[in-house]
């Protein structure tokens, strides 16, 4: 399943900076963190401490999903932000375009999720051992055979949105894990991290951060 590495080659796009947190606009693609071996030795996180040498990692992107990302300039923003990841503290909106659409305008998937071990990285279903997992969804438009969505993840299980829909019967247009025929033949993981909103490591004061979807 896995195909052949070839990270965009674009330069860093910076959406917030201040002496505590970094905001940036991950391309789809790339890695957030190294994978194993060289060959997959660049990612998000290096080519940020190339420019900012102190920057931390908070959390994760999948490769294909483009966005929104947060990075620590100092260990307490680390600590404090990493905090409020694990307590769901922050607020995360995702703009997709999937496959069919929903006969309904919003929705909440409630379906725990566990990985595919056979077949991993892939995730799935499972009533039995799978961990909690809960996503908020909204039609933004339908466009003939495809559909544009809002979705809100209450929780941040591997691959969770992408499973989550693909439950529904809708995957995420260009996934090469979990679409299948006409819904894979799309350039890239339709998937991108639109919004991110957290307490500032510095006060708590509330703050924003948004790029808006490239497709």
């Amino acid at each position: 399943m896995e195909d052949q590495y070839m990270p965009p080659d674009e330069p860093l796009a910076l959406l917030h900076e201040d002496a505590e947190v970094l905001l940036v606009d991950k391309p789809a693609g790339l890695l957030s963190v190294p994978g194993k071996g060289p060959h997959l030795a660049d990612c998000l996180l290096t080519r940020v401490q190339a420019v900012f040498p102190d920057a931390l990692l908070v959390h994760r992107l999948d490769r294909d999903t483009s966005g929104v990302m947060i990075f620590a300039l100092t260990p307490h923003a680390q600590r404090h932000l990493g905090l409020q990841f694990e307590k769901r503290m922050t607020r995360k909106t995702y703009v997709a375009r999937i496959w069919g659409a929903p006969a309904d305008n919003t929705g909440t998937i409630d379906l725990p999720l566990i990985v595919d071990w056979p077949n991993r990285p892939r995730q799935m279903v499972c009533h039995e051992t799978g961990k909690s997992a809960q996503t908020d969804w909204r039609v933004i438009k339908r466009e003939g055979d495809t559909a544009r969505i809002r979705l809100y993840p209450k929780t941040g299980r591997s691959h969770q949105l992408r499973v989550h829909m693909l439950s529904l019967g809708h995957p995420i247009l260009g996934d090469p894990f979990y679409a299948t025929g006409h819904a894979r033949a799309y350039p890239r993981l339709m998937l991108h991290s639109e919004e991110l909103r957290f307490k500032h490591p510095q006060g708590g004061r509330s703050v924003k951060i948004r790029s808006a979807a490239p497709f």
